[in-house]
C-alpha cells in the first residue's frame, strides 16, 4: 500500500488519519516531481493532475480525497468511520464538503503570505486580516456541527473529525486556533492525543518547520505553487489579485491540469 502525499497537505492528513484509524498499514512517499508539473513518471501516470493524496493499493490507483476515504471506508469497513443512520452521513459528508472547499482555501491563502511572502506591507496585512475573520466564521460554524457531542461523529471518531482534524490544527499553527475553553479547543485538544492524529501531527509539523527552505523554490520558478478552484477564489475574492497576476508575470504558479502552465 503506496500513499503519494506530502505532509502539509490537509488532504492527505484526513487519509492518514483514516488509514490509521482502521489499522491499515501504508508507506508515504513525497512524489521526487511535486510541484513541478511534469507529466512523467509513476506520479503522474496515478494521478494525471500531479495532486496529492493519491492512494496506490496492488493495481489500483485513486486519487481525490473524498474518493480515496469512500474506497478506505468500502475496502475496510471496520472501525467504520461514517455513521449507519444516512441523514448522519449526509451531515459528517457535508462537514466535509465545506473543510475541503472553504477551509482549505482560507488556510492556504493564509500560507502563501506567511510561507511563501506572496505579499508584503499593507497587502499582507489586508490578507492576514481577512483570512483571520473567514476563519473564525468557520470555526463557528463547525462550533455549531459539533454541539455538545464528544465528536463530530457522535461518541467516537468519524469521517468528519478526520475532515476537520487537518483544517482547524493548521488554524492553530498559525496562532488562529478557537479560543481556549471553547468546545472546538477542547475538541482538537482530545484530538490530538489520539494515536493516529497525533502521528499524522507530528509529521505536519516537522514538515512545517522545513518551509523556510522550501520557500525559496517556489518564489525562484524550481516548484509552482497550483492556484485551482477555491484556492483561486479566496485569492481573488479577498483582494490579492495582484498576487495571482504577479505569479502568472513570473511563473511562479500554475492551474490544475490538462493545462497547469499559464500562459
Amino acid at each position: 500500500m503506496l500513499l503519494y502525499e506530502h505532509p502539509l497537505s490537509s488532504y492527505a492528513q484526513k487519509v492518514k488519519i483514516a488509514l490509521r484509524e482502521k489499522g491499515v498499514g501504508f508507506t508515504a512517499e513525497l512524489p521526487e516531481t511535486f510541484g513541478t508539473g511534469r507529466s512523467d513518471g509513476a506520479f503522474a501516470q496515478a494521478n494525471p493532475r500531479t495532486e496529492v493524496p493519491v492512494l496506490v493499493d496492488g493495481g489500483v490507483s485513486i486519487f481525490e480525497s473524498t474518493v480515496i476515504l469512500e474506497y478506505v471506508e468500502e475496502r475496510w469497513p471496520d472501525p467504520p468511520l461514517l455513521p449507519p443512520d444516512p441523514a448522519a452521513r449526509a451531515v459528517a459528508r457535508m462537514t466535509e464538503e465545506v473543510c475541503d472547499t472553504q477551509y482549505e482555501a482560507v488556510n492556504w491563502g493564509f500560507g502563501e503570505i506567511l510561507w511563501f511572502h506572496r505579499a508584503t506591507g499593507a497587502l499582507a496585512d489586508h490578507l492576514r486580516a481577512q483570512a483571520a475573520a473567514q476563519t473564525k466564521v468557520l470555526q463557528d460554524w463547525l462550533t455549531g456541527r459539533l454541539g455538545d457531542a464528544t465528536w463530530f461523529g457522535g461518541d467516537r471518531l468519524g469521517w468528519a473529525d478526520a475532515a476537520v482534524a487537518p483544517m482547524v490544527n493548521r488554524s492553530v499553527h498559525y496562532g488562529l486556533g478557537p479560543a481556549a475553553g471553547s468546545p472546538l479547543a477542547r475538541w482538537h485538544a482530545r484530538l490530538r492525543e489520539r494515536p493516529s492524529v497525533a502521528e499524522t501531527f507530528r509529521e505536519f509539523d516537522a514538515a512545517a518547520a522545513r518551509m523556510a527552505e522550501a520557500a525559496d523554490l517556489y518564489t525562484t520558478g524550481g516548484r509552482r505553487r497550483e492556484y485551482r478552484d477555491h484556492r483561486l477564489e479566496w485569492m481573488v475574492k479577498s483582494g490579492g489579485v495582484e498576487v495571482v497576476l504577479a505569479g502568472l508575470r513570473d511563473r511562479t504558479i500554475r492551474f490544475a491540469w490538462p493545462h497547469g502552465d499559464a500562459p
